[in-house]
């Protein structure tokens, strides 16, 4: 596994300012690989420019990988509030290539895609809040890759100093460590303590260095550096080619004035999954404080998870607030967290809101608070979204605390009391303000902006115990320049932004793009291959741009065409379904089958048979049918309902159909436990296992399935909802959360998950079909149908052959059976067609590189398989998919009396990280597309290779 990389990066990366200063312990990450054997951290090498309060450091890490084979390094983590990565490189033929940014949805389709053809791409992505997650690929079999990081941080004052704090906990010995710190515009030496002992600064020129150079080292601790910091304001710019950036740091005087306390206050509690991370000693201590200085207090409690529960009151008389503890203490830290879901209350002075701000469920905005109201946000976990919080809090004149057991003082205090606050700021000469923070932090206020002329002027009217105070600061062009001024104002903005980042996503990307940083919009990659930047209009680093422009020329003549080609093909193959469905196919018995041809190989040796080749027992396919033209197939015009030709079509002739499920079972240790649990104690059995399998999506769902049988519906959404804790912006892990709410007849829940997914992964069509069939369900016709047509507008990777035909299947559908006249008018005539019929499978997984398959044997014992795709009775199979997701559809428009036996099939799979069991979606249909339609869905899961699993049966009738 690849715990030297994790170190290292949790190390260097969670450099902790003075008032937030803990014990570095990192989160439980997730890492995917394949190696037997740890990956090493070979060799370390870190340099840190530090100027005035501002710092850059570099991380560049030497990774040896001892296995026989190669892998894809994956891992997530986190940095504070405040700090920004502003570089990644790879090493690409020797060199280090620096990353360029990238629509975020865009980059992960980008590095997958590539990654498929065994080619070096390496990605970084933010996930939600300061949470990053890293991808490289390929780390070759006992060879090694060198990864390079930059990140930026503004440094806290401590006294008259500023500190810079370096964790040095890499864990294992490594060969080569090399350390050098340059300290710029010190006014004395700076003072260094730590794990690397006693070593001094040596002043060269105009600046003191520090350097350490070590072989064989196991480093530990902490490096703190303290620099004597100035008195007076003082700016630094940055000249680009958008303009020239500055950031002024102004020192004040830390004074602090006892607030009053509202009698009534609101406590928002986070109680999701993740809220059991949180430091809640730390945080019954800082209440107990603020408690005891309220004196006599309502408290409105609201748990907050997938929902929210109802409110509760406590008194707190005198400070004594045991009640409201002994509640807080015994709460169940379970499912996601939708901190949206909530109502504002107009009588409540104050709110609280204790959470680490990972929002990642439900679609509902946060709250708008009242004019007087403040939100004061704690949080205590160090996997955190550190932004929103804040922004939640500052828009209404409260703040953001880092609560820790080493900070309990600090955080008291800045909740009880008010600081130095900024209550306007303009300026002379300059615009596009920003400010850090409009409470002094530690006696620092950070503006940072552009100028417009030479000389500027910024005017900032604050309040100091209770009165307002005006002053004015100087901001020149010829002050001292500095590499990161422009840097600060980005994510000064970008910190802005986030109170509401979903009105805000093209500003933020814009931003990411601008700048160069992994934002909640772009991320940052790094390709092999000159051809690929071009391929997928990506800019190259500046060294490539001339080659980059004249190969992009050339190529965008093909890219017009291909879309072009696109909806034509798509046409053709939806006539040639159509033409199947008008055949007749004889219900005898079948004649002897003959072997199928062979084609071409699949790839680990699997035979892949085209569909028109495969047909053993079945007669001669039909001539492809004729192009159809709007008036044949329907009247021309803007809307369109099949109901009553559905009907005609199909309701005297319709068999009687019976479906059975073979329900799935787990055989996973606590399954009996649950299964034998009585409905009033399945939930508190669950509670009890739940700490072993935490990190298991398998663990959730059939726990959630269990409380589904034992009628505890609610529970099992709060359940099921855990999923979306797991991994952050894992798609897959999401598509199952869509998946089970289906399932469970909660469209309304799937609905937000897959639009997240949607945003996550655009560049696969199953994004829009699970959205498209969510709003079905949902009864959102129009929406329904207006998704599931942009899979048949866009042009697709080839590993998703001919989806536009099943979509258009499930779109008529819809179109006909609605009972509502729908908008239809942007959908090409010629694919309005709808094609009911007897008997309908839909298989679809989660895995991607992973290959499925389904098969159905009818009543004649001819299977249908990816092999051998129509049968003789006019059994169809859609195209094969091998290389993830799905989905794979059986058709057959008139069933022939007797049993369909269902089975799905794990044929294997091509990830380069260790997979675990692959989750499958089986949803059987009976009068598909008419007024009969009936459905059952079944999950189940497959390991290994060649494992093949009844699902169950269709029985028709004579």
């Amino acid at each position: 596994m690849l715990r030297g990389l994790l170190a290292a990066l949790c190390a260097l990366l969670l450099l902790l300012p003075a008032a937030q200063a803990r014990t570095v312990m990192p989160p439980p990450l997730i890492i995917a690989s394949g190696a037997e054997q740890p990956i090493v951290l070979q060799s370390l090498q870190v340099s840190g420019e530090i100027s005035g309060g501002m710092a850059q450091t570099t991380v560049q890490m030497v990774f040896f990988n001892p296995n026989r084979r190669l892998l894809e390094g994956q891992l997530q983590f986190p940095l504070l509030d405040g700090q920004q990565i502003v570089g990644f490189s790879l090493d690409i033929e020797g060199r280090q290539r620096p990353a360029v940014p990238v629509e975020k949805a865009k980059g992960r389709q980008i590095f997958e895609a590539i990654e498929r053809r065994r080619v070096d791409p390496g990605l970084l992505e933010a996930t939600q809040g300061n949470n990053f997650k890293l991808r490289i690929y390929p780390i070759p079999a006992n060879g090694t890759r060198t990864v390079e990081i930059k990140y930026v941080e503004p440094l806290a004052r401590q006294g008259k100093n500023w500190q810079y704090r370096l964790p040095l906990a890499y864990g294992d010995r490594m060969r080569g460590f090399d350390l050098t710190l340059n300290v710029h515009g010190a006014m004395a030496a700076p003072q260094a303590s730590g794990s690397l002992g006693a070593i001094g600064l040596v002043r060269t020129g105009e600046q003191y260095q520090m350097h350490v150079n070590k072989s064989g080292f196991a480093a530990s601790g902490m490096l703190n550096l303290l620099i004597p910091a100035g008195e007076k304001p003082q700016t630094y710019t940055q000249l680009r080619d958008d303009g020239t950036w500055f950031v002024t740091e102004i020192p004040v005087a830390e004074t602090r004035m006892a607030r009053s306390l509202p009698k009534v206050i609101g406590l928002l509690w986070d109680s999701s999954g993740s809220g059991a991370a949180r430091d809640h000693d730390a945080e019954f201590v800082v209440l107990d404080r603020y408690f005891k200085a309220a004196g006599n207090a309502e408290v409105r409690l609201t748990r907050l998870r997938d929902r929210s529960e109802p409110e509760q009151s406590f008194h707190v008389a005198s400070g004594n607030w045991s009640a409201l503890r002994q509640a807080l203490q015994n709460t169940a830290y379970d499912g996601a967290s939708a901190l949206g879901e909530w109502k504002q209350e107009a009588d409540v002075g104050e709110y609280l809101l204790v959470s680490d701000g990972l929002s990642n469920y439900g679609n509902a905005a946060f709250p708008k608070l009242a004019a007087g109201q403040r939100l004061y946000a704690l949080n205590s976990a160090l996997a955190a979204d550190a932004s929103l919080l804040s922004a939640w809090a500052e828009n209404t004149g409260g703040r953001l605390i880092q609560v820790s057991a080493q900070t309990i003082a600090a955080a008291t205090q800045a909740l009880l009391s008010e600081s130095t606050h900024v209550e306007t700021l303009t300026a002379a000469g300059a615009s596009d303000l920003q400010i850090e923070s409009h409470d002094a932090k530690n006696g620092i206020l950070r503006i940072a902006g552009r100028l417009r002329n030479p000389e500027a002027q910024l005017t900032l009217v604050m309040r100091q115990n209770g009165r307002l105070a005006t002053i004015t600061v100087p901001v020149s062009a010829t002050a001292p320049a500095h590499p990161l001024a422009a840097y600060l104002w980005a994510g000064y903005r970008l910190h802005e932004l986030e109170a509401n980042r979903d009105l805000h996503r093209a500003e933020i990307r814009r931003i990411g793009q601008q700048f160069g940083l992994a934002t909640a919009e772009t991320s940052l990659i790094v390709l092999e291959r000159l051809d690929d930047y071009v391929r997928y209009d990506v800019a190259p680093p500046e060294e490539y741009q001339i080659a980059f422009k004249q190969l992009k020329t050339l190529r965008e003549s093909d890219v017009r065409h291909a879309r072009d080609k696109h909806l034509q093909t798509v046409i053709e193959q939806f006539q040639r379904k159509a033409a199947w469905w008008e055949k007749d196919f004889p219900k005898g018995a079948a004649p002897p089958s003959k072997p199928p041809v062979q084609e071409e190989a699949r790839y680990e040796g699997r035979p892949h048979v085209n569909a028109a080749a495969s047909v053993m027992q079945a007669p001669s396919a039909p001539a492809p049918a004729p192009a159809i033209s709007a008036r044949q197939n329907f009247e021309a015009g803007s809307n369109y309902s099949a109901k009553s030709k559905v009907d005609s079509d199909t309701a005297s002739a319709a068999p009687e159909i019976r479906m059975a499920l073979k329900k799935w079972s787990a055989t996973a240790p606590y399954i009996d436990r649950l299964k034998s649990a009585t409905a009033e104690t399945v939930y508190a059995i669950y509670l009890d296992e739940k700490p072993g399998y935490a990190n298991s999506s398998a663990f959730f769902l059939d726990a959630a399935d269990i409380l589904l049988e034992k009628g505890q519906r609610d529970l099992a959404l709060r359940v099921l909802s855990n999923l979306a804790e797991m991994d952050l912006e894992n798609r897959a892990v999401l598509r199952i959360l869509g998946y089970r709410l289906l399932q469970a007849g909660a469209p309304e829940l799937a609905i937000p998950v897959f639009e997240k997914v949607r945003r996550l992964a655009e560049e696969e069509p199953q994004s829009f079909r699970d959205l498209g069939l969510a709003y079905a369900a949902n009864k959102q016709y129009q929406q329904a149908v207006d998704q599931l047509y942009e899979v048949v507008l866009r042009p697709w990777d080839a590993r998703f052959p001919e989806i536009e035909t099943i979509v258009l299947a499930e779109l008529n559908a819809i179109v006909a059976t609605s009972g509502v006249p729908l908008d239809t008018s942007r959908i090409d005539p010629r694919l309005l067609k709808n094609m009911p019929l007897d008997l309908r499978v839909i298989m679809t997984w989660d895995a991607d590189n992973a290959d499925m398959d389904l098969w159905v044997t009818d009543p004649n014992g001819e299977k249908c398989y990816y092999g051998h795709a129509l049968t003789y009775q006019g059994g169809r199979l859609s195209r094969d998919f091998t290389q993830g997701y799905g989905p794979e559809e059986f058709s057959l428009r008139k069933a022939k009396p007797g049993k369909y036996k269902i089975e799905a099939n794990y044929y294997g799979n091509r990830q380069q990280v260790i997979a675990g069991a692959t989750t499958l979606q089986v949803k059987l249909t009976t009068g598909f597309s008419s007024s009969r339609q009936k459905e059952q869905m079944v999950t189940l899961r497959l390991k290994d290779r060649q494992e093949t699993v009844f699902v169950g049966e269709f029985e028709v009738a004579p």
